[in-house]
This record gives C-alpha cells, sequence and structure tokens, in this order.
C-alpha cells in the first residue's frame, strides 16, 4: 500500500490562505448579495406602501446619508488603523522572529477575517449611501440602514476582538506553539490513509536494477522555472509514467531549490522523456518561498531559527531556546511514531513508475538539533534540555536505525559539555540527564526486542 501525500488542491488552500485579500473578497462578496437582499425588501415596502416592524430605522432621506456617510467615514478610518497595526506586528514578527515567520501572520485567520469584515461594513454602507434617493417623496432604504447599524455594532466587537488577538498572536510562546501545531499538522497529513493507491503485487524490475538503467540510459528532464519546489503531485506522476510505460526518478524533495535548465527529473526509457516532460509541470509546483506542505524540515527550521535568535549574545534568551526544544521534542516523537518514508511509488499493476527523493530520518534529528547545539555550546541549561528532548524521542523510536541516530546526537551534545564546560557540577548536571537518556534508549531496543520475539 502505497503512501498517501497532500493534494494539490489541498497545497492550493493553503497557498490562498497565506495571503491578505482571499477571505476580505470573500465578506465584500457576501456585503454585496446582503445588500441585494436588503435593497430588494426596501424597494418592495416603497413600492407597495407597506411599513416595517418598530426596531427598523424610520428616519428620512437627510438623517439617512447623515447616518451612512458618518458609518462609511468611521470604518474607513479604522480600517486604516488595523492596516498599521498588521504592519507593525508584522516588522515585530520580522526584527524579532525573523523574516520566514512572516508567512504564520499573513495566513493568520483572525487578522484576515477583522480586515475583511472592516472593508465589508464599508462597502455595505456606500452601497446603501447610493440608494437613498432626492426629492420630497425620497425612497429611503430604511432596512438596510438599520442593518448597516448592526453592521457597525459588529465590527466594534471584531475591533475589540482583534486588538486582543494581535496582543497575544505576537508574544513568543504562542508564536512558537503555533509552528509546531503547523508542523503537527503537516506530519498528520503526511501521514494520513485517504488517497493511498493499492498495490496487489510487486511486478517488473527491482528499484536498483531501474535505478541503474535511469543512470546508463536515462534522459534528465530539465526544470522550466527556478525557485523552491513547493509540490510534487505524486499520483498524477505514477499516472503519467504509466501511460509513457516509463519510470520517473526525481532528483528533488519539496524545500530543495531548482534552476531553470538543470536537471528535475531521470526518465527512462529516454524516447518517453518528452511526453513526461510536457506533463510534469502539471504534477509540481515552484515559488519563492518554502511551504509546510511536504517539507516538515520547513516548520523545524522555523523553531530552530527562532532557538538559535535567542541563543545569540546579543539576545541571551535561553529560556526561549528551551521552548523551541521542546517542541521540536514533541514534533519529533510524532515523526518517530508515524513516519514511514517510501521512495518507490508503484502503479496499481505493482511495477515501479516514480523513484522519489525522501527526507530520511536522520535529517529531521540533524536539522532540529545540531544547529541548536553548536550555537548553545558551553550552556549546560541548553545540553540538559536537548538530551531531555532525545529521551522523550526515544521513547517513540520504532527501529534500532532510529535509536542509533538518537545516540548519536546524544553522544556529540556530551563530547560538547566535555569540551566546552569547564565547572564540574554543571558537567555532572550533564551527565546525569545523558545517563538518562543512554537507560531510555537501552529500555526502548529492549521492549523492540521482546515485541519481535513475541510476534508470531
Amino acid at each position: 500500500m502505497s503512501r498517501s501525500f497532500p493534494r494539490l488542491s489541498e497545497w492550493r488552500r493553503d497557498r490562498l490562505r497565506t495571503t491578505l485579500w482571499v477571505v476580505p473578497t470573500v465578506e465584500v462578496a457576501a456585503a454585496v448579495a446582503l445588500f441585494a437582499l436588503t435593497y430588494g425588501l426596501d424597494r418592495a415596502a416603497y413600492d407597495h406602501d407597506l411599513s416595517f416592524p418598530s426596531w427598523v430605522n424610520g428616519g428620512s432621506a437627510d438623517a439617512a446619508r447623515q447616518i451612512l456617510t458618518a458609518t462609511a467615514a468611521a470604518v474607513i478610518t479604522v480600517v486604516g488603523l488595523v492596516f498599521s497595526i498588521t504592519i507593525v506586528a508584522l516588522t515585530l514578527a520580522s526584527t524579532q522572529f525573523g523574516p520566514r515567520m512572516l508567512r504564520n501572520f499573513v495566513r493568520d485567520r483572525g487578522t484576515q477575517l477583522t480586515l475583511g469584515t472592516f472593508v465589508a461594513t464599508f462597502v455595505y454602507a456606500v452601497l446603501a449611501l447610493g440608494s437613498v434617493g432626492h426629492g420630497n417623496a425620497a425612497f429611503v432604504p430604511h432596512l438596510s440602514i438599520t442593518v448597516a447599524l448592526g453592521l457597525l455594532l459588529v465590527d466594534l466587537g471584531v475591533l475589540i476582538y482583534f486588538i486582543h488577538h494581535v496582543a497575544t498572536s505576537i508574544q513568543l510562546p504562542q508564536v512558537i506553539a503555533s509552528i509546531a501545531g503547523d508542523l503537527s499538522h503537516a506530519i498528520a497529513s503526511e501521514v494520513g490513509t485517504g488517497g493511498a493507491r493499492p498495490v496487489a503485487r510487486e511486478t517488473g524490475p527491482s528499484p536498483a536494477e531501474l535505478l541503474t538503467r535511469l543512470a546508463t540510459d536515462g534522459q534528465t528532464v530539465p526544470a522550466t522555472t527556478s525557485g523552491y519546489l513547493q509540490f510534487i503531485g505524486y499520483p498524477t506522476l505514477v499516472d503519467i509514467a504509466a501511460r509513457a510505460d516509463a519510470v520517473i526518478e526525481l532528483l528533488h524533495r519539496p524545500g530543495h531549490f531548482v534552476v531553470e535548465g538543470l536537471p528535475l527529473a531521470r526518465v527512462w526509457p529516454a524516447d518517453a522523456a518528452p511526453d513526461v516532460a510536457r506533463a510534469l509541470e502539471r504534477a509540481h509546483a515552484t515559488g519563492a518561498h518554502r511551504t509546510l506542505a511536504q517539507d516538515l524540515t520547513f516548520a523545524i527550521d522555523q523553531l530552530v531559527e527562532i532557538a538559535i535568535r535567542a541563543l545569540s549574545p546579543a539576545v541571551n534568551d535561553t529560556f526561549t531556546a528551551m521552548t523551541c526544544i521542546d517542541w521540536l521534542g514533541d514534533g519529533l516523537c510524532k515523526v518517530s511514531a508515524a513516519w514511514n518514508p517510501e521512495r518507490v511509488h508503484r502503479d496499481s499493476g505493482g511495477q515501479v513508475r516514480v523513484i522519489a527523493v525522501e527526507a530520511s530520518y536522520q535529517r529531521f534529528v540533524d536539522r532540529a538539533f545540531d544547529k541548536i547545539r553548536q550555537a548553545g555550546r558551553g550552556m549546560p541549561a541548553v545540553m540538559i534540555r536537548q538530551l531531555d528532548a532525545l529521551g522523550k524521542i526515544a521513547a517513540y523510536a520504532r527501529t534500532d536505525e532510529q535509536r542509533a541516530v538518537l545516540r548519536a546526537q546524544a553522544g556529540m551534545l556530551w563530547r560538547s559539555t566535555e569540551d566546552n564546560v569547564s565547572e564540574p557540577c554543571d558537567r555532572a548536571d550533564v551527565r546525569r540527564s545523558y545517563d538518562a537518556f543512554v537507560s531510555s534508549a537501552a529500555q526502548g531496543t529492549a521492549g523492540a526486542s521482546a515485541h519481535s520475539r513475541s510476534s508470531p
């Protein structure tokens, strides 16, 4: 059974979410539709000389213009204030958390809904103002005016929410937890079961044999655009290769930077390369930045960036770094428990069609620990927290290879402590954490061995 991957539609939804115009546009369209409804009711009441209930505004045309003009002016002023607050928050985020954190704030639903609500109210008030008639028996959209006043009250509540939301969302623990949540969601998407392609049996040449043929007789397919590889549609690639009776070897994985004209993939047999190259455009996407859709190391890198900024001499915020280590440990526990990379993808007949480049478990662990260990050299508190995180991860490790990777990281942490921590008491504290990790990893190995012996 092939592992499932995020669909192209999911990647597109995530890309649309990382904008400040989609949600406001939807809300403006809803405001226009709402005005069409209330205006129709107002016009029907006016044409048939009907009266609305007492709670509906019943003023004159001049009073209606004053109310709607004041409403529109107040709302557009607050829109400018909201935009200003948003820009200030983005500036602070870029300075404190790093420029790669900006996308996390841009894709925030609270900010998008706030901007959309105010802009939609402004559009509604302007449309209602334009519908007010002139003369002694002027048409007055009483229901529309009442709805505009109701929207104004909603805007007041949204403004209070937005101020609270910005005040909490720029707090460092909240930012770190949000990134960790994105990592957990990305892991869950990668290891989900929906959309898996069933394989009855494995047929055709082995992957090793196909790799040899690809290296000797394969034809390279160049990248048509430069940028970060954001998404690969593996099921689409399998279908493309099956129709061409070919095998595709991908030379890059999501998160890699590809250069126009340089090899993106390799195809065997060579005569199928032109057809595959034309279809390959539909199966991948590149852009100016990395995304979380299939690039789990991107979220790890974001947490690591915050940690090493905190450990820099200019900031020297050890507690923030330890918070990042805690959440990195949580993410790697999920990876250890569920991650099952599959490089070879077969069609429904069991033949190998796509050979991908997968991020290894060691890469995840190294990306999460190496830079923080190097930046925290000589800091016992950071070393202890990393060893504690490794011990928690070891409890979730399922294979000896995973535990070997974790032991290698623990060994590097202890050697760094021996070389850079001169105080014997501090070294003793780190040593206790190291011994606790070794004991935890050994228990995990013994438990796995016992389970394998008891399995039929």
